[in-house]
C-alpha cells in the first residue's frame, strides 16, 4: 500500500486528509503536536478498521523529522506522499503583530514544511518516486491588508515550491500546491474572543484597529459560506492518484476564478519559460551536463 505523511491533523485539512487517505486504501501517519486532540481521528479509524496511526511531531522542531522519517519507512518500507498541511495565523495589522507572533507564523507555515520536504527527499529519490503537496492559500498568491504575516508564509511557500520542483523532477519526484480559499478549519480560532471582534490581547490604541475590526468582522460574515475540509481531502487524494505535472491545483470555485486571472499561462507553459530562461532543461530531462 502506498504510504503517506501528513502535518496538522487534529483538526481541518489534515484531519480531513487522513481519513480521504486512509479510507483509498493508503497507510496514513497523521501528527500532530498533541496527541490527545487525535482522539477522533483514531475513534473513527477503528471504527472503519484504517490504517491511519497517529505521530506526535511538532513541526517547530526540525530535529524531530529525521527520526519520525526514519521510523515510517523502517515499518513502512517506502514513503510515497507527503502533505504539508499545518500551519498558523496571527491577525491583525503588520505594524501590530510582535517579532515573536511574526516569526511563529514564517517559523510554521514556510521554513518547517520546507525542511520537513527536505527531510523526506533521500528516501523518495531512493525509491525514485513521490509527491510532496503543499496547502497554500490565496493569500499565497495575493496579499491584501491585515494579513501580512500569513501572506508572507503563503508567498514564500509558493516560490519554494516552484523552484523545489525543478530540482526534483530528475528522479520523478512531484511537487504541488493547493490554492485553498474560505475554509471551515477552525485557523481563526486560537486567539479569538467572543467578546470582541478584535483577537484577545489586541493594543486597543492601535492606530489600524477600524480596518482591523472590519477586516475581522467581515471574516465573521462570511464564515457560514466558508468550504467544508473534507473536499480538500479528497482534492489530495485525487492529486496522488494523478500523473499530473499541473503545480497549483485550485481547491474549490472561488480559487479557480483568482488563479484563472492572476496566472495568464498554464503550469506547463510557466515551467517551460523559467526552464528556458535558467537554461535547465537537461537537468530535468535527465541528461548530462551540456558542454
Amino acid at each position: 500500500m502506498p504510504v503517506v505523511l501528513i502535518t496538522g491533523c487534529s483538526s481541518g485539512f489534515g484531519r480531513a486528509a487522513a481519513l480521504a487517505f486512509a479510507r483509498a486504501g493508503y497507510t496514513v501517519h497523521a501528527s500532530m503536536r498533541n496527541l490527545s486532540r487525535g482522539e477522533s481521528l483514531r475513534t473513527i479509524a477503528l471504527q472503519e478498521r484504517l490504517d491511519v496511526q497517529l505521530v506526535s511531531m511538532d513541526v517547530t522542531q526540525p530535529a524531530q523529522f529525521g527520526p519520525i522519517v526514519e521510523a515510517i519507512v523502517a515499518r513502512s518500507g517506502r514513503l510515497d506522499v507527503l502533505v504539508n498541511n499545518a500551519g498558523i495565523l496571527h491577525p491583525g495589522a503588520f505594524e501590530d503583530l510582535t517579532e515573536s507572533q511574526f516569526r511563529a507564523v514564517m517559523e510554521t507555515n514556510a521554513i518547517a514544511p520546507l525542511l520537513l520536504a527536505r527531510a523526506v527527499l533521500p528516501q523518495m529519490r531512493r525509491q525514485a518516486g513521490g509527491l510532496i503537496i503543499n496547502i497554500s492559500s490565496l493569500s499565497g498568491v495575493a496579499g491584501l491588508p491585515c494579513d501580512v504575516a500569513y501572506t508572507a508564509s503563503k508567498f514564500a511557500i509558493e516560490g519554494a515550491t516552484e523552484a523545489l520542483r525543478h530540482e526534483v523532477d530528475r528522479w520523478s519526484i512531484r511537487v504541488a500546491l493547493v490554492e485553498a480559499g474560505l475554509y471551515a478549519t477552525g485557523i481563526f480560532a486560537p486567539g479569538m474572543s467572543e467578546e470582541s471582534v478584535l483577537p484577545r490581547g489586541y493594543p486597543m490604541d492601535s492606530p489600524y484597529r477600524v480596518l482591523v475590526e472590519h477586516k475581522l468582522l467581515e471574516l465573521r460574515k462570511r464564515m457560514p459560506e466558508a468550504f467544508d475540509p473534507a473536499t480538500v481531502g479528497e482534492l489530495l487524494v485525487r492529486i496522488a492518484k494523478s500523473d499530473s505535472r499541473q503545480l497549483r491545483w485550485p481547491a474549490d470555485g472561488v480559487a479557480t476564478r483568482v488563479l484563472g486571472t492572476l496566472f495568464a499561462h498554464d503550469d506547463a507553459g510557466r515551467d517551460q519559460f523559467l526552464r528556458n530562461v535558467s537554461g535547465t532543461e537537461w537537468w530535468s530531462q535527465g541528461a548530462e551536463r551540456p558542454v
